[in-house]
């Protein structure tokens, strides 16, 4: 699998791509910043080919044409998901922040905001109001190296949920930030784009299987005996 040399960054459900701005201006990977954008959200003019998550999907998709880091908050982690699922050979990793990931986040503790989201922004277009999105028989199928940034003390995608992905995706990693909430990816940028320069530059992704020996599957068993243990930011 090629390294990156596209950042893909999907913002959350405000739909506002500034948000990941703070953190994209830490990162040192040499990779190219797109930042996406939804039509009907945060301001951006509703598209009329944009009717349904699987018109938005679509186009966000359509922004994956070379080895691609998909970076993504919350409802953005959904619609990474099901573009890395797409286009398997182009998504290099996938960077997922307090996403519902497709699961049943109520089951996991976590509180609902739709209501209220919505009336603070009537714009928002009435299929992603309805939108319940599972994902739960796919995960398996996400080959890509994915981390998992969490905190704490976030209401709307509690830590059991980045705990069950965690269990759920093979090739993943959840780091944890003390006292971050579901904005954690804005407000904890400086501290997080390290670690996120750490994963998109690391050696788990391997440029040809014929590389892949004994021994990295021996390494790969010491890794996954540990993977239930958060790493702390």
């Amino acid at each position: 699998m090629h390294a990156p040399t596209q950042l893909l960054f999907l913002p959350g459900a405000s739909g506002d791509p500034a948000f990941w701005q703070p953190l994209a201006d830490q990162l040192t990977h040499p990779a190219t910043r797109r930042f996406a954008a939804y039509p009907g959200f945060g301001g951006v003019p509703a598209d009329p080919e944009v009717e349904h998550f699987e018109d938005l999907v679509r186009k966000i998709v359509q922004q994956i044409d070379q080895p691609t880091a998909l970076i993504a908050q919350s409802m953005g982690g959904v619609i990474a998901l099901r573009a890395a699922l797409a286009k398997t050979a182009l998504v290099t990793h996938i960077v997922l922040a307090v996403t519902s990931g497709g699961l049943d986040t109520e089951a996991l503790g976590a509180q609902d905001w739709r209501a209220d989201f919505a009336a603070k922004n009537p714009q928002l277009p009435d299929w992603f109001l309805t939108l319940r999105e599972d994902l739960t028989g796919e995960l398996a199928y996400i080959q890509q190296p994915v981390m998992l940034l969490w905190g704490d003390e976030d209401p709307f995608s509690p830590l059991a949920v980045g705990e069950r992905l965690l269990e759920l995706l093979p090739n993943s990693e959840l780091d944890v930030v003390n006292g971050g909430g579901h904005d954690l990816a804005n407000v904890h940028a400086r501290v997080l784009a390290p670690l996120v320069d750490e994963f998109l530059l690391g050696s788990n992704a391997y440029e040809d299987e014929d590389d892949y020996d004994d021994e990295d599957e021996a390494e790969e068993d010491e890794e996954d005996d540990g993977k239930d243990e958060n790493r702390r930011a």
